[in-house]
């Protein structure tokens, strides 16, 4: 008689950080099951509802996206700076730059480049 063997399988994990749908703030691990949280704190939430309710009073689609005007200026100039930084990389890349000084340009890169991805 052959003994039969258990296998568990563990829940696949995320191993992405999930961020906060308003601030951009990386949310906690928590560990729970159910449905994940999308804000960081009551406050992000309350902002959010405030910026959905104005986003159907105002009759725009539920996918718009809405900027003020000091947003819209600081979503610039970091698009400007992720510019600038991969000139940067091209240029250094052409008068035959090191590989050391190359990787330092597309670490800060990468790194211009994550502050970009939160458009909060």
């Amino acid at each position: 008689m052959e003994l039969a063997t258990r296998h568990t399988v563990a829940a696949p994990r995320r191993s992405d950080t999930r961020h906060c749908a308003w601030c951009g703030r990386p949310l906690p691990d928590t560990g729970r099951i159910g449905r994940p949280r999308r804000y960081c704190a009551q406050p992000c939430r309350q902002r959010a509802y405030e910026r959905r309710a104005a986003v159907q009073r105002g009759g725009l689609p539920d996918d718009a996206v809405v900027l003020s005007g000091e947003e819209l200026a600081d979503l610039q100039d970091r698009l400007f700076q992720l510019r600038c930084a991969a000139e940067d990389i091209a240029t250094a890349a052409t008068d035959g730059t090191g590989g050391a000084e190359l990787l330092r340009l597309a670490t800060e890169l990468a790194h211009t480049a994550r502050g970009l991805e939160r458009l909060r």
